[in-house]
């Protein structure tokens, strides 16, 4: 039976070691900042289908994170987004049946 409680190194950041030497690792603030630079410092390809949908995962996390004004602002991007795809498929889809009519 172990008397001392050793810290699970399997699930704790790289960052402590690398990047925030000296935090307590059980620090829930020290936690959260090494999820941050986890994310920062995350590499995926960039112009590959793979690259976006993880860039869209990567926004719809931060806007579940954000609070106030910030998540507004989230919900009016998604927003323009959606009415500038509605727009597009509605001007095609009337480009087409002018085109056959």
């Amino acid at each position: 039976m172990r008397e001392r409680h050793e810290p699970d190194r399997a699930s704790r950041s790289r960052q402590f070691d690398d990047e925030l030497v000296g935090l307590d690792p059980d620090d829930p603030d020290a936690q959260a900042f090494a999820a941050h630079l986890d994310r920062m410092q995350r590499l995926r390809p960039g112009f590959t289908v793979e690259g976006y949908l993880a860039g869209v995962t990567d926004f719809a996390d931060s806007a579940n994170r954000a609070e106030g004004g910030r998540r507004w602002a989230a919900v009016l991007v998604v927003l323009a987004l959606l009415l500038v795809a509605v727009y597009a498929v509605w001007d095609a889809l009337v480009f087409v049946l002018l085109t056959l009519v």
